[in-house]
């Protein structure tokens, strides 16, 4: 589960909201998630997933502790959200690729791998784990939008965390590397680790332990994928979104 000793109580969720409440642009602004109660189960890959604009990544952001007007409760490994313990138990990829351009890849990786104190195997070990050893020595400014991110990815799981925070993590990959990133994050999660992972692709869904469907900032719906086709009488991710949809508004 990674080098971190673990702070919450057995069966305590990875993440769990009560009443959140997120507001853009100041008191005044506009609320992007609105009483939102969920829970996060540990050990799994949970799927946050919903249109563009939904509040997926302002709740992420809650979650890893850098969004600002927040209020209600919101706890992560067992921890408030933004507490500062939590810091190095958090990898967090955003949707822009926080990477140094003018750096290489393996650069990028030892520079990260310094400040956490890993050694030069776990930097080679994550190279490997997200496809990037035949490219690890070429500049961050001449890779494609998808190694880009997958260079992200990498700096994210030197520290082998804890809960892997990752918004829209598969935008731009080809197919197959699409499958083998899943397949990767299932493989953490084997290991102990918490993921939740947004995206607005819906045939993702299936690839999920569990989802959490959401639409202007409330909660839709949530449960295993194969759990909510059966729900809805529907056969796939996106026709069960547009049925819940269609029950809510009715």
């Amino acid at each position: 589960m990674g080098r971190h000793a673990p702070v919450a109580a057995p069966g305590t969720p990875a993440v769990r909201a009560r009443g959140l409440r997120i507001v853009r642009g100041g008191r005044r602004g506009v609320v992007v998630v609105d009483g939102l109660d969920l829970d996060v189960p540990a050990a799994r890959v949970v799927g946050l997933l919903g249109p563009s604009g939904g509040g997926k990544t302002s709740l992420l952001r809650a979650v890893v502790g850098v969004q600002s007007d927040v209020t209600g409760t919101l706890d992560v490994l067992g921890l408030p959200a933004g507490d500062p313990r939590l810091r190095r138990r958090i990898g967090y990829v955003t949707q822009a690729p926080s990477v140094y351009a003018d750096l290489t890849v393996r650069e990028n990786l030892r520079y990260v791998a310094e400040v956490l104190r890993v050694g030069e195997d776990r930097v080679t070990a994550v190279l490997r784990d997200v496809d990037l050893r035949h490219l690890s020595g070429r500049t961050v400014a001449a890779l494609s939008g998808g190694e880009r991110a997958r260079t992200s990815l990498a700096i994210a799981l030197l520290g082998e965390p804890d809960l892997l925070v990752l918004d829209e993590p598969t935008v731009g990959l080809d197919p197959v590397l699409r499958r083998d990133l899943w397949a990767l994050f299932h493989d953490l999660a084997a290991g102990g680790a918490s993921l939740l992972v947004s995206s607005h692709v819906m045939d993702e869904a299936e690839r999920c332990d569990r989802l959490l469907l959401l639409r202007q900032g409330r909660l839709l719906a949530e449960g295993a994928p194969g759990d909510l086709l059966e729900r809805t009488r529907t056969t796939t991710a996106e026709a069960a979104f547009l049925a819940l949809v269609e029950d809510g508004a009715s």
